[in-house]
């Protein structure tokens, strides 16, 4: 019943931020909910003893979001990290935070300058890129509860299946399709569904990648801040994959 609530509130806002927000009012959601995000990262990476990126790391991942050239800030980031992974006494750590504090900077706030690109081609991409994890993720619900038998990947998600990933794919590529079909009619249907299809698996290899993240820590969720849902992290993991990957299609294939 908590979850259903949670996204009841929660689904009418992302909607409004996504078609209809001002560029302002949308960056700084993303700015919030990117921070809150990293924040839980954050805690993953220490609890498998990695020294946390924190307020530096925050600090860098606002700099990738906006600035006017993010290949060149990546470089400074992965400098930043590294110099700043020398100061624990320990340095058999300085790898690994190095590693991590780069990576929580581009998988989170790197996601989020890709829906800032992707909601100045279109909106109505954006909110294709969230629909078909969203679609997906009932569907693999549902499908996997009636007749999952064959397990996905049981080291690290055991109540995933192949038969609820099918049935994932198979949804969110519809719920693409006909959502542009009446919203984005100039669009091949060929491409929406490829789009669809291909945000779809990336969604779902994102939650399985923030899944062994947190088996590797030996947490449940990302955090407590959302009722039935856990952590903003577990409820965007899918997202900071399949928007990257909509992004990225449309700009170098489609477009």
């Amino acid at each position: 019943m908590k979850r259903i609530a949670t996204a009841v509130v929660l689904l009418p806002l992302i909607i409004w931020m996504v078609l209809r927000a001002p560029p302002l009012a949308f960056d700084a959601l993303l700015v919030a909910v990117g921070l809150i995000a990293f924040y839980e990262f954050d805690q993953i990476a220490a609890a498998q003893g990695i020294v946390r990126a924190g307020i530096p790391g925050m600090a860098a991942g606002i700099a990738l979001l906006f600035a006017p050239e993010p290949f060149l800030v990546i470089i400074l980031i992965a400098l930043l990290a590294m110099s700043l992974a020398m100061l624990p006494q320990d340095l058999a750590k300085s790898l690994p935070s190095a590693g991590a504090f780069v990576l929580g900077v581009v998988y989170i706030f790197g996601a989020w300058r890709s829906a800032i690109g992707l909601r100045e081609i279109n909106p109505h991409w954006l909110m294709i890129a969230l629909l078909v994890s969203w679609a997906g993720d009932t569907a693999a619900l549902y499908v996997g509860k009636s007749i999952g038998r064959h397990k996905l990947a049981p080291h690290v998600s055991p109540n995933k299946t192949w038969e609820g990933a099918i049935g994932s794919v198979i949804a969110g590529t519809a719920a693409a399709g006909i959502y542009a079909h009446y919203l984005i009619p100039p669009a091949a249907l060929w491409g929406v569904l490829a789009v669809g299809a291909g945000a779809n698996i990336a969604g779902q290899l994102g939650d399985l990648c923030e899944s062994a993240f947190k088996r590797g820590a030996n947490v449940k969720d990302s955090g407590t801040t959302l009722p039935g849902h856990g952590g903003w992290l577990d409820r965007i993991d899918s997202s900071l994959f399949s928007v990257p990957v909509t992004y990225a299609v449309l700009k170098y294939l489609l477009l």
